[in-house]
């Protein structure tokens, strides 16, 4: 077994609506509660973060599958959105959704697409971070495949 070991640092100052830094790696960046809470909006938040890591775990994973399957892509890019529930005063993250647009390169046929598709769903659930919130964060997949024109 390999276990790999990843390391935050935070400092929170203040109170509920004051601001902090946080540093792991390559991240270092303010944070604090979201205006949509009404916080100060300052940095990041936690809610951007798990959306963050969930996107970026998804796509990454998606393009990994494309190139170990030998799908060719003439690009790959991704919106995601994530739904917060407040309900008496209590805030859940309720459900993430992807939505990739995959195109294939022109020498793409049906059954690269059709492969493509498959693999769309296959790295959502082999995703880290998915298999991480599973059961308490919904994920959907809305996928736009195609293959560039020739």
């Amino acid at each position: 077994m390999t276990l790999h070991h990843f390391h935050l640092r935070a400092n929170w100052p203040g109170g509920r609506n004051g601001t902090g830094t946080i540093q792991a790696g390559n991240l270092q960046t303010e944070i604090s509660v979201p205006p949509e809470m009404d916080g100060p909006g300052i940095g990041t938040n936690p809610d951007e973060m798990l959306l963050g890591a969930a996107s970026t775990c998804y796509i990454i994973t998606l393009a990994a599958i494309l190139e170990r399957s030998h799908i060719e892509k003439a690009s790959l890019t991704m919106e995601s959105e994530a739904f917060v529930d407040v309900t008496n005063g209590v805030f859940t993250y309720k459900k993430i959704i992807h939505r990739p647009s995959l195109v294939l390169t022109d020498e793409a046929t049906d059954k690269d697409l059709e492969k493509a598709r498959k693999l769309v769903d296959k790295s959502e659930a082999s995703c880290m971070i998915s298999r991480a919130i599973k059961g308490n964060v919904e994920v959907e997949v809305e996928p736009d495949i195609s293959i560039a024109p020739r």
